[in-house]
């Protein structure tokens, strides 16, 4: 075999601009893409974390893959306190409380606009 990283992951969305303006303005993402794809006035919108090698594509397309069902995207921070701050200030709400202990490191939970789980962590090194 000769792959050598995860080039993307596709997150079921059901609103392509809400979601976008929640990965660039509240995740601080950067916008890669956002292109016309197909014939029936479709879109690619491709996001990452700045300086990223594996990017989101923002899909509403697979009918197997309805809006809200991914479930554990986990994002890596180096500041999970300050990251947490500034997404509550952004009015993200952490279900689970805010920032929690495990033996591997330290992790937070919430969701995108249309559910999907995300888990912002610190690895314990």
């Amino acid at each position: 075999m000769t792959v050598t990283h995860v080039k993307l992951v596709s997150v079921p969305v059901s609103d392509q601009d809400r979601a976008r303006d929640f990965y660039l303005d509240v995740l601080d993402f950067d916008l890669i893409f956002d292109n016309p794809m197909g014939p029936d006035g479709g879109r690619w919108i491709q996001v990452a974390p700045k300086g990223a090698d594996t990017a989101l594509t923002l899909v509403t397309w697979f009918p197997t893959m309805p809006p809200g069902s991914l479930k554990g995207l986990v994002l890596e921070t180096d500041d999970l306190d300050a990251d947490v701050a500034r997404l509550r200030e952004r009015g993200v709400d952490f279900p689970d409380g805010g920032i929690q202990t495990a033996p591997w490191g330290r992790y937070a939970t919430y969701h995108d606009p249309d559910g999907n789980g995300i888990v912002l962590q610190s690895t314990r090194i």
